[in-house]
């Protein structure tokens, strides 16, 4: 189509996705002149928010949510407190999401549904997997129906409620 790419260095984070998925191979990546460093300090917010948001999303806020660069459910949460209101902006300010962009947008969203945000695809541009059924959204027949076949949903949901629980109470950060 001969369009040029033009990357906007306050957002670009070094992911190289970009890179990766140019069907012409027209995108080189260059090392940065000094390193980019991104995060949200979890000092910075009411940490019993933080925590409340994290139990609403049903997650520990010690759990790692992107394992690609090590974000904890507790940043991502203190960054919706702080404003962020997309996959995207969570992305900018945590660094989340520039791995493998794939294991980390269903706890992020999780987080962003539990804060009350409105969750939309984006248009062009980042990967968008929608969000998929936990142990707390399986409907009753389904339950019911693999039952049979060694599931233990109530089993499994009992100890990831206690997990929850044991972020909500205190662990330190």
């Amino acid at each position: 189509m001969n369009r040029k790419a033009v990357v906007d260095p306050e957002r670009c984070r070094g992911c190289a996705n970009c890179e990766q998925r140019c069907p012409d191979y027209a995108v080189t990546m260059v090392k940065r002149d000094k390193p980019l460093q991104v995060g949200v300090d979890v000092n910075e917010v009411n940490y019993d928010e933080v925590v409340a948001l994290c139990a609403k999303a049903k997650l520990h806020p010690e759990q790692r949510i992107c394992y690609c660069v090590g974000t904890r459910a507790d940043e991502v949460a203190a960054a919706i407190i702080k404003g962020a209101r997309t996959p995207e902006e969570i992305s900018l300010v945590t660094g989340a999401r520039t791995g493998c962009t794939i294991e980390c947008i269903q706890p992020i969203l999780r987080l962003l549904e539990a804060a009350g945000c409105e969750l939309k695809p984006p248009e062009g541009g980042w990967q968008w997997y929608g969000r998929t059924a936990t142990a707390w959204d399986l409907p009753e027949a389904v339950k019911q129906k693999y039952a049979s076949r060694g599931f233990y949903f109530e089993e499994d949901r009992a100890v990831l409620d206690k997990l929850v629980e044991e972020g909500i109470k205190g662990g330190d950060a």
